[in-house]
């Protein structure tokens, strides 16, 4: 078994931002997401808000990226988050996992990773786990492994 994937490996944390307004209006439109209250400052004051604030899809791809680019976008099965903080403009995330179990499943392995999105803050955005069949080390490789 490769070693970045017995439990308690742990892949190199990454760091996306500082985000920007501009960061969360591309978000916007890509998504479908017209929330002003991520795009308009006057809108998301007018909440209650101190400013406009990130969607936490945008921030939940930012982490399935992270996960998806160490073990494969093709060997992922299940990927789910709970969110915990707002982010900011001028916000910086670092996302980081841990391998939690590895199941074998025929020629293969089931590996669950926990994965957390942290602003530079130290608060917790969002949390999360995801799981990826990553084929058996006598196979032939598998993307991320």
């Amino acid at each position: 078994m490769s070693q970045h994937t017995e439990i308690g490996a742990t892949a190199e944390p990454r760091t996306f931002g500082p985000l920007t307004r501009q960061m969360f209006v591309r978000y916007s439109g890509a998504s479908g997401d017209l929330n002003p209250m991520h795009y308009d400052d006057t809108a998301a004051t007018a909440a209650g808000f101190p400013s406009v604030f990130s969607q936490g899809m945008h921030q939940a791809a930012l982490l399935a990226t992270f996960a998806t680019d160490w073990l494969g976008a093709g060997n992922l099965r299940r990927f789910s988050v709970r969110f915990r903080e707002q982010v900011w403009p001028g916000d910086v995330l670092t996302c980081s996992a841990t391998v939690t179990s590895v199941t074998p499943v025929d020629h293969a392995r089931l590996v669950t990773i926990d994965l957390v999105c942290v602003r530079q803050t130290g608060g917790t955005a969002l949390a999360g786990s995801a799981e990826f069949l990553l084929g058996d080390i006598d196979d032939a490789p598998v993307a991320g492994t």
